[in-house]
């Protein structure tokens, strides 16, 4: 099994909001691979990934990102796969992350998510790979209809809470 995504973090701290990304291709059945590289500790590593990224059969990169965020961008200026940022929490609450990761210059665009959002980046990677996949596609069809199942469910449950002027 070769991987088709690939998912980078700058380094093993940010495994945690990244791993909601795993566990989401894991469950789509999308072969992924995993991966520490930092843009300002390990650039050349960085860029000899991105670089032979579309020849090991790599479709789409995730990268996740706190503070400077510079992970996806330097993934971006050096593959022409679509690369989507993370951008994690750390200095304001995510805000350096998530403005660095959004601002890049014309030609190097990365697809951008909401801070700590790994989960809607690899439904977004999903999202694109499914174009081409039927099966993919209806495996994420479903997934789809399971959060209206989850919502439809919370709003029965909320009928039985009981409040003295509560009027439904």
């Amino acid at each position: 099994m070769e991987p088709i995504v690939s998912i980078i973090m700058g380094s093993t701290s940010d495994l945690p909001v990244m791993e909601k990304a795993c566990k989401f291709l894991d469950e789509m059945q999308v072969p992924f691979e995993v991966n520490a590289l930092s843009a300002h500790r390990t650039p050349e590593a960085v860029e000899d990934y991105a670089k032979g990224a579309k020849k090991r059969g790599l479709k789409v990169i995730i990268a996740g990102a706190g503070m400077a965020a510079a992970l996806p961008g330097v993934i971006a200026a050096s593959t022409t796969l679509p690369v989507i940022g993370v951008p994690i929490k750390g200095m304001l609450d995510g805000l350096d992350a998530m403005l660095s990761i959004i601002q890049m210059p014309p030609g190097i665009p990365v697809a951008t998510v909401g801070v700590n959002g790994a989960l809607n980046a690899a439904i977004l990677a999903v999202e694109m790979l499914a174009l081409g996949d039927e099966a993919l596609a209806q495996r994420l069809s479903d997934y789809k209809s399971g959060l209206k199942s989850k919502i439809e469910k919370a709003n029965k449950d909320l009928a039985d809470v009981k409040y003295e002027y509560k009027t439904n």
